[in-house]
């Protein structure tokens, strides 16, 4: 256990008064650990503080697993003095303010898009708890019921084992496969062209369940949107049900469309983009592809983590084929590494050719009009890796990601 948390935090961290703590002598003790991902400059981070602070101190004085969780702060602060000012506000532990590498590491592999953030991970492995601590922070604000172990999600698929429906369904719960989870408004958008793709997948005979989690602010409204629905829904009455989904899932921005197989293991987080990208429904149900083309739809997802993107000289979809052949075995190769650990790949790989879509990342990036153009985007880090060679090769491609994975490469600034 401390040799895990040594590799995933450093040898030391620091109190708020900025004296070190040693890192494997604390992880002997510990079950589970919070990450707060913030910044003392922005507004919600300071709310929060306030709200974790009291969190923590009930915590830590009332509960028989005091010793069992540790808050660690992250901070995303480009200013010493106001990092320190911040840190003394708080009773737990931070990562040293010269440490922006280990600090990006952790914003890349717990996926990070928005502060503040706060994941719990087990302390034994570094696999998620609870995406979404906020909510943990906000349904519990004492830490009266709060344990370690608590927030560990069900053996049973939860959609499965509890969901109860509005209306009759026409489907019993058994039969429910892949079970989709749907929490919105705002998108009515996506709202209509996900009743055609339902409509579609069960006329084709599949085993298909969606379930709204509605984040709606009152039962009329939420009676409103539903009656749009085909679907089954969570009682808009069973606030702690949705709020626990919420934690479970880590939401953070709406509209999110998440599908889950059977024995309740996630399929992909990206239901959305996967909905509007395949209006046949002929991907269904929609596992994640190795290779995307880059398009406005799936421009979001280089916000997500470092992403491989291959530029090519091509104008249209049909001739980005042999770009995405090229670098598919490496990308396939990758993932089921990962997915044989139960993590999610390191990098996300596109392919991208000419358009404006391509032209406004290059511009954004600031990269060469060269093509083919071999890089690795990592947008939250604001760096560019750039492998600009006369011929692009799998073993050149293979060789720039293992680089990358094992921190060889030298980053430019985006």
């Amino acid at each position: 256990m401390s040799e895990f948390l040594v590799n995933l935090l450093g040898e030391r961290l620091v109190n708020s008064e900025k004296a070190e703590v040693d890192v494997q002598a604390l992880g002997s003790k510990l079950s589970l650990v919070g990450l707060y991902f913030g910044c003392s400059l922005n507004g919600p981070c300071k709310q929060f503080n306030a709200s974790l602070c009291e969190f923590y101190s009930k915590f830590k004085k009332t509960s028989e697993h005091k010793d069992k969780l540790e808050i660690v702060f992250i901070s995303s602060d480009q200013d010493q003095k106001h990092w320190q000012d911040f840190l003394q506000e708080m009773q737990w532990l931070a990562l040293p303010f010269k440490d922006r590498h280990k600090k990006m590491k952790l914003w890349n592999k717990y996926k990070v898009t928005s502060i503040p953030s706060l994941v719990f991970v087990d302390a034994t492995t570094g696999k998620v708890v609870c995406r979404n601590g906020l909510l943990v922070v906000r349904d519990d604000p004492t830490g009266k019921e709060h344990k370690p172990t608590a927030l560990s999600p069900e053996p049973s698929p939860p959609l499965r084992t509890e969901t109860r429906p509005v209306t009759t369904p026409s489907t019993s719960p058994e039969d429910m496969a892949p079970v989709v989870w749907l929490r919105c408004p705002p998108c009515r958008s996506l709202t209509r062209v996900l009743v055609e793709s339902y409509r579609k997948v069960k006329e084709s005979g599949q085993k298909f369940e969606i379930v709204f989690v509605s984040a709606d602010r009152s039962e009329d409204s939420f009676t409103q949107y539903f009656s749009e629905m085909p679907w089954l829904a969570i009682p808009y009455s069973d606030e702690a049900r949705r709020s626990r989904l919420n934690r479970l899932y880590g939401i953070q921005g709406i509209p999110t469309l998440i599908l889950l197989d059977t024995e309740g293991h996630m399929i992909t987080r990206q239901g959305r983009v996967e909905v509007l990208n395949d209006p046949e429904c002929r991907l269904f149900p929609w596992h994640p592809r190795p290779v995307l083309e880059l398009s406005e739809s799936n421009a979001v997802q280089l916000h997500e983590g470092p992403c491989l993107v291959l530029f090519v000289d091509a104008e249209e979809e049909g001739e980005l084929e042999p770009a995405k052949e090229l670098i598919q075995p490496i990308a396939e190769k990758l993932l089921a590494k990962y997915k044989a650990k139960e993590e999610e790949s390191p990098l996300l790989f596109f392919v991208a050719g000419e358009d404006d879509m391509s032209d406004s990342l290059r511009d954004y990036t600031n990269l060469p009009e060269a093509a083919p153009l071999l890089t690795i985007l990592d947008m939250s880090a604001r760096a560019k890796y750039v492998r600009d060679v006369e011929e692009i090769t799998p073993a050149v491609v293979e060789q720039f990601v293992t680089d990358f994975l094992a921190e060889k490469l030298k980053p430019e600034p985006i």
